[in-house]
């Protein structure tokens, strides 16, 4: 299993494109990306769990109902959410898009991103969609662009596997850094494979991935209302149909959780205003369940976030948030470690605090990518959650997101 490039176009059969049509004001700034698979695909996806949601969310469920879709077409600036005529809009999207590919509007995923409450015009997209379909080719970077909101970087991966000596691709690409939080994929996440699977286990291999991945990210605690994640499998790579929770499954989940891992830590890498990228790692539970409370209720402090942006080795925070996580943990066993590229350190053992040297804790909590090790020390289940620090340019990106 290797990394290569080429992102959602590295699989055999797809290509994607990326332009600006018009929704945004920003003409530098594309708003309108296509997916597209030569050949029609078995397609998967989840979608968030805000009561709230998109209109385009509530025409996919519709449209997936057979497991089968070709193309994905997302527009950003606008999220398409709370506005009477949403669905129609949604609709007539993917209807326009369809009869430009010659392929069933019910074969087209409709995805919006961007500012709530703001009604979409679908002339934008509809005069848009001819130069889309012109453009497309080995373009998953414009692809990725075209999804951004307040995004700063492109978040595309694309890795290579066998099956049964066949060689198959799958490739992600994401968009995500402000309304992140457990619990469903609370961004944009599209992934194209060339491997032939049925539907029915392309579904269950991304309903099992993401409880331990996207389910296990936070940026802010905000869970959106139009995010979902979307696999598209062409099984254009020619393996024998996966049917079967067989050893092939096995090697696809595997596929599927690096690309999600991957695009998991660089969403909240990115997340809005974030400086580092925290990686909650709890071992030594008694449950599954209980180190992914803890893991989670970590990441999503608001006080450890803003000690990780000052550097600040405050251990105490770790074990407040373990403490309401409702997890049911012995305090009195739990070791708390801070690591980086700098070294790891000691900072609580048994529950209370050991002397340590605060200039080597700074020095190791300065760097990007910081790791919180915590130990439970009453079992043998560990779990991982990822977020990133709490900054003054979140609330200055989000105090004027829409002026």
């Amino acid at each position: 299993m290797i990394q290569v490039n080429g992102g959602i176009c590295a699989a055999k059969g797809f290509k994607a494109s990326g332009i600006h049509c018009g929704i945004r004001k920003n003409k530098t700034k594309r708003d309108l990306s296509l997916i597209y698979s030569e050949s029609p695909c078995t397609a998967a996806a989840v979608y968030t769990t805000n009561l709230v949601k998109g209109a385009p969310l509530i025409v996919n469920k519709k449209h997936l109902q057979n497991g089968k879709a070709q193309a994905i077409i997302c527009n950003s600036g606008n999220a398409n959410t709370c506005n009477a005529n949403g669905i129609e809009v949604a609709e007539q999207t993917a209807d326009y898009l369809a009869q430009a590919l010659n392929i069933d509007a019910d074969d087209v995923i409709v995805s919006s991103t961007g500012v709530i409450g703001l009604p979409l015009d679908v002339e934008p997209i509809k005069n848009g969609i001819p130069k889309l379909i012109k453009e497309l080719g080995d373009n998953s970077k414009l692809a990725a662009e075209g999804i951004m909101t307040t995004d700063t970087k492109v978040k595309e991966i694309a890795i290579e596997f066998e099956i049964d000596g066949k060689k198959c691709r799958i490739g992600g690409i994401a968009k995500g850094s402000g309304m992140i939080h457990p619990n469903m994929a609370t961004m944009l996440v599209f992934i194209t494979t060339d491997c032939k699977i049925s539907s029915e286990m392309l579904q269950k291999a991304l309903s099992t991935d993401i409880k331990e991945t996207f389910n296990m990210i936070s940026v802010d605690g905000d869970t959106s209302t139009n995010d979902m994640v979307t696999v598209l499998a062409n099984g254009e790579a020619d393996n024998k149909e996966i049917t079967a929770d067989d050893d092939n499954f096995k090697i696809f989940m595997k596929a599927l959780n690096t690309v999600n891992v991957y695009l998991c830590r660089r969403i909240v890498a990115d997340g809005e205003g974030a400086t580092k990228l925290l990686e909650c790692k709890v071992s030594g539970a008694k449950e599954l369940e209980t180190a992914k409370k803890c893991a989670k209720s970590v990441v999503c402090s608001a006080l450890t976030k803003a000690a990780m942006f000052g550097s600040d080795a405050n251990w105490g925070r770790v074990l407040c948030a373990i403490g309401y996580s409702g997890a049911k943990v012995d305090v009195d066993k739990i070791d708390v470690k801070f690591k980086s590229a700098k070294g790891e350190i000691l900072v609580c053992e048994n529950g209370s605090g050991v002397d340590f040297s605060e200039e080597k804790a700074k020095e190791i909590l300065l760097e990007d990518e910081i790791e919180i090790l915590v130990n439970l020390n009453s079992g043998d289940y560990c779990s991982v959650a990822w977020g990133c620090d709490l900054t003054y340019d979140y609330v200055k990106i989000n105090g004027d997101y829409r002026t």
